[in-house]
C-alpha cells in the first residue's frame, strides 16, 4: 500500500479489523499501525503480526503523527473519544470515519474546524473483501489525502466517492442495510422451499448456494440484471410463474422502494 506514514486505528470490532486485516495483508507494514482498543483479546492476532497497541486514547505516543485515523468505534462513542485526538489535527492528517450516521460536521465539532474528515459508509462484506464502501470528504481533504482513503477502503471491496453528503442516508439504507436484505431473502426462499415441501436442511442449501452463486453470477457479468433475469425466464416455464408474482403492482419492487426509504428516513433521523 502507498501509505508513508502511521496509521492510527481507533477500535478494532468486525469493521474496524476486517479492514486491518485487509491493509496488512496488501503488505502495510504492521509496525506502521497503531491500535487504540481496550479489548487486548480483539487484538491479539494483529499484535503477534507486529501491530502496535494501546488500551486507550491517552495512552498514544504524544509524537506519534499519524497520516490517517480511522474513527472505527460504535457512534455513541464517539462524543467521548474524540475529543482526545484533536491535538492530532493538522494538516497532514485526514480522520476517516466509519461510524454510521455520523455527519462531518458533528465529527469536526468533536475535534476542530480545520480536521480533514472522510465519512465512509463501508457493509459487512467487507470481511470476505467484497464489500461496498461509499465515501464522502469536507473541503479540507486534498486529493493526495481522497485517494489515501479510497486505497484504505478497497481493501474491504469496491468504492464510490459522492461529493453531497445528504446522499449517504440513501447509501445507508442501500448498501449499508442490504447485506440484511439479501440475508431475508435466503431465509424467505428457504421456508418457501419447506412450504412446497422440501426437506428444512435441503431448503435452506439450496438457497444459501443460489443467491451466493447468483451474486457471484452478476459480479463477474458485464450484463444488467435484467438481462440476466431475462435469461433465466423461459416463456411460459416456471420461473416466469414466479416473476407474475414477484413482479406485479403489489410485488416485491413497491415494497423495496418503502423499505429504501424507511431506512434513509431512520438514517436522517440518527443524524439529527
Amino acid at each position: 500500500m502507498s501509505l508513508e506514514g502511521p496509521l492510527l486505528l481507533l477500535g478494532c470490532g468486525k469493521m474496524g479489523g476486517a479492514l486491518l486485516a485487509g491493509w496488512l495483508d496488501r503488505n502495510l507494514p504492521a509496525a506502521q499501525v497503531t491500535v487504540i482498543e481496550p479489548q487486548a483479546a480483539a487484538v491479539a492476532d494483529f499484535t503477534a503480526r507486529g501491530v502496535v497497541h494501546v488500551g486507550a486514547v491517552e495512552q498514544v505516543p504524544g509524537d506519534l503523527r499519524p497520516k490517517v485515523v480511522l474513527l472505527a468505534v460504535k457512534p455513541q462513542m464517539m462524543d467521548g473519544a474524540l475529543p482526545p485526538l484533536a491535538r492530532l489535527v493538522g494538516p497532514e492528517t485526514v480522520f476517516l470515519s466509519i461510524a454510521a450516521g455520523k455527519t462531518v460536521d458533528s465529527l469536526t465539532a468533536l475535534l476542530t474546524p480545520e480536521a480533514a474528515v472522510v465519512r465512509a459508509m463501508p457493509n459487512t462484506p467487507a470481511a470476505v473483501g467484497r464489500g461496498m464502501s461509499v465515501l464522502y470528504a469536507n473541503a479540507r481533504v486534498d486529493a493526495r489525502q481522497r485517494a489515501l482513503c479510497a486505497e484504505l477502503m478497497a481493501a474491504a471491496g469496491e468504492t464510490a466517492w459522492i461529493e453531497d453528503e445528504a446522499l449517504m442516508d440513501p447509501v445507508t439504507a442501500l448498501s449499508g442495510g442490504g447485506p440484511a436484505y439479501v440475508f431475508l431473502l435466503i431465509e424467505a426462499l428457504a421456508k418457501a422451499g419447506i412450504a412446497s415441501g422440501l426437506p428444512a436442511e435441503l431448503a435452506e442449501r439450496l438457497a444459501r448456494v443460489t443467491v451466493a452463486g447468483s451474486g457471484e453470477l452478476v459480479h463477474r457479468s458485464d450484463l444488467p440484471p435484467a438481462t440476466l433475469r431475462e435469461n433465466v425466464t423461459s416463456p411460459g416455464g416456471t420461473t416466469l410463474e414466479a416473476l407474475k408474482v414477484l413482479m406485479a403492482e403489489d410485488g416485491l419492487q413497491p415494497l423495496m422502494t418503502k423499505a429504501i426509504a424507511a431506512a434513509a428516513r431512520r438514517s436522517r433521523e440518527l443524524a439529527e
